[in-house]
């Protein structure tokens, strides 16, 4: 787990990154993350693709989902799903927000998430749907406004996931890590959904006990561990890894310092 800023930043491009790169994000969607120093702060990229997040484009944010500085940088406009949510769950310290293909089919159907195999018990069973027009009526559709965010959030109630129909999904977990693999596994059980009922109406589901004791897969293995060292070697082989930091102007200057020196060593000889 990151424990300073340098290593927060880069860990939370590489989630977003991630995300991307296993095709549960597109151009639109956001990975954040809790401010490790402070709970009433969260991390968030500025307004860009998230395959391209890099640890120096986040934002600090209050649960406000103001910025704590101005960051001379567009914004994500659904920044306030972020910050309802961390402001709801204290015990949630990352968000995803995103338009997975694989779940398309059930958002526009209202055809309620089971979990079909024992990784897509992250995901819970029949997680709560929300539908923005009940409460807001007619919208562009984007979850802009704080009492959108705050709507949101109560319908996400202490799942680990919503269904936004005719929209996406939202995805928390208790760390970043946790709320990729969440992300990742919930995908994959949407699809595997959506083909078997392709054949069929009859879906063998696990029950609830399985879906519970499965679910802990997550935190009584090295499961997470595994799958993270594996969505990150996925990443470097698509050429997507995160870039080293930046070097100071310091070090940059060494060499021209030693040059110097080489100068009036040679003058001295004369």
């Amino acid at each position: 787990m990151a424990t300073n800023l340098v290593e927060v930043r880069r860990e939370l491009s590489l989630a977003n990154r991630i995300v991307a790169n296993e095709g549960i994000i597109d151009a639109f969607g956001h990975v954040s993350m809790r401010h490790p120093d402070n709970p009433n702060r969260y991390l968030l990229s500025r307004s860009r693709a998230p395959e391209l997040v890099a640890p120096e484009d986040f934002i600090e944010y209050d649960l406000e989902s103001q910025p704590i500085r101005e960051p001379g940088a567009s914004q994500y406009s659904e920044r306030v799903i972020h910050g309802e949510i961390y402001k709801a769950r204290p015990e949630v310290n990352s968000v995803c927000h995103h338009h997975c293909p694989a779940f398309m089919p059930l958002l526009a159907t209202g055809t309620d998430y089971v979990p079909v195999f024992h990784l897509g018990a992250v995901g819970g069973i029949k997680p709560p749907f929300w539908d923005q027009h009940d409460e807001f009526g007619d919208t562009n559709m984007l979850v802009c406004k704080p009492e959108e965010g705050a709507s949101l959030a109560r319908a996400l109630g202490s799942n680990w996931m919503v269904l936004m129909k005719r929209h996406g999904v939202t995805v928390v977990g208790t760390s970043v890590k946790d709320c990729v693999f969440r992300c990742v596994y919930s995908a994959r059980n949407a699809e595997y959904q959506v083909r078997a009922l392709t054949i069929g109406d009859r879906i063998a589901s696990l029950s609830s006990g399985e879906t519970q004791m499965a679910g802990n897969i997550v935190v009584q293995t090295t499961g997470l561990t595994r799958s993270w060292e594996y969505w990150s070697m996925r990443v470097a082989k698509a050429g997507g890894a995160v870039p080293a930091a930046a070097k100071s102007a310091k070090p940059a200057r060494a060499p021209a310092a030693k040059a110097t020196k080489k100068k009036k060593s040679a003058a001295r000889r004369k």
